[in-house]
């Protein structure tokens, strides 16, 4: 089963369980998406964007909502860093499992030896491959100085 078919299936759901909070962060979602889908097609491609795609949406949400919910602990509003958390939940439950440290470092280096990288001017090379296999699962903000200390 497909990502969107999962994200309509649990949407349905929501609405029957009369769950509100989840039924509005699996709207978002949905909305994401279809946003997506509308530039893909500008671009040409009628069939909108596929699960890589769709899994790139739900780590940026994600990764949105984790620096939203830490902002509000911040400034003391710990009610709306409960609710972005709630979202997070939501959101994860769509996404593979994250890597660990070491299987970061696993992959990273796996992806080198693939590209046969040597130089700095080779971490693009290296980031493509890992976004292609890793998309979802790996936090790429992380895993670009891993690449950048293993090249230089």
């Amino acid at each position: 089963m497909d990502l969107r078919t999962k994200i309509s299936a649990a949407l349905k759901q929501a609405m029957k369980d009369k769950a509100a909070d989840r039924l509005s962060t699996l709207r978002l979602i949905n909305a994401a998406i279809k946003d997506k889908d509308i530039a893909a097609r500008a671009e040409g491609n009628e069939d909108g964007v596929g699960d890589p795609e769709v899994l790139a949406i739900l780590g940026k949400m994600s990764k949105q909502r984790t620096e939203s919910a830490r902002a509000y602990e911040e400034g003391g509003r710990l009610d709306l860093a409960d609710r972005e958390r709630s979202e997070i939940d939501v959101i994860e439950e769509f996404l593979p499992r994250q890597l660990s440290e070491e299987e970061s470092e696993q992959a990273v280096s796996e992806a080198i030896d693939e590209t046969g990288a040597d130089s700095i001017r080779d971490m693009g090379r290296v980031m493509a491959v890992l976004k292609d296999k890793y998309t979802g699962q790996m936090d790429f903000g992380k895993a670009g100085p891993l690449v950048k200390d293993r090249l230089s």
